[in-house]
């Protein structure tokens, strides 16, 4: 296995980091391989947003479910999927095109998270830990009035960085299905109960596997957070409705 394998399948999620600042070069080399990566048409739908200010880290951390570690951290980015620039773009030089659609957003969003994880591989191979944070996408239209994010513009991803404790650099990580259940050959292979039961049992630890998973769907599927990402994306959503057809 080369370091680059190494370095993908030892990478874990990070929540608490040193009290290091990330040097300004790591930082740019982040940033620069966000941006090699590959994207769309050459067409990069995406602007990265680099969140320098404490008081809107604090604001970020309350308004991603409460999660105070994202205000400590050293490094804030937020990837959002942009459909403007290039609507602009056509429009400044006298062009009528259609408003952006629901197709459009949903390839920038591939654009975004593509250039995310490049950043977070980056940072890996830096020492650098990371930690994605979907709840940017919840309470969608504040976290748009927070960043200043105009129609066209939605926040896919925010990922914080940092120098994990050595706590996180010891803590195991936690381990993925087997890949038998993962990959499917040629089309989707739809998995029965039995099979399900082999695709999660790792993750049950010593609990019953009904107990685990009735209480897992409760935690995260079912809970309040999911409900109003769902409801604020769909939201969101409705400036695309009909665009595609204009």
């Amino acid at each position: 296995m080369n370091e680059v394998l190494r370095q993908l399948a030892r990478r874990k999620s990070v929540r608490a980091y040193e009290d290091t600042p990330v040097p300004p070069e790591e930082k740019r080399l982040i940033l620069e391989a966000a941006c090699q990566a590959p994207t769309a048409g050459n067409q990069q739908l995406y602007t990265i947003l680099d969140i320098t200010d404490q008081a809107l880290k604090d604001a970020l951390a309350v308004t991603c479910a409460d999660q105070p570690f994202i205000a400590k951290a050293p490094l804030v980015l937020v990837f959002c999927a942009d459909c403007k620039k290039w609507y602009d773009a056509y429009r400044d030089i006298g062009l009528e095109p259609r408003a952006p659609g629901a197709g459009d957003l949903l390839l920038a969003v591939d654009d975004a998270l593509i250039a995310a994880q490049n950043a977070v591989t980056a940072a890996e191979s830096l020492g650098i830990g990371s930690c994605y944070i979907g709840d940017i996408m919840e309470r969608c239209q504040d976290q748009r009035r927070l960043l200043g994010l105009p129609d066209f513009v939605f926040p896919a991803a925010m990922v914080v960085f940092g120098y994990p404790t050595r706590q996180q650099m010891d803590r195991p990580k936690p381990r993925r299905a087997p890949l038998e259940q993962i990959v499917h050959q040629n089309g989707y292979r739809p998995m029965g109960g039995e099979e399900l039961r082999r695709m999660l049992d790792h993750s049950r630890g010593e609990r019953p596997y009904e107990e685990w998973l009735t209480a897992f769907c409760k935690r995260k599927y079912q809970s309040d957070f999911s409900r109003e990402m769902t409801r604020s994306v769909e939201e969101y959503l409705t400036q695309y409705k009909g665009a595609d057809n204009k």
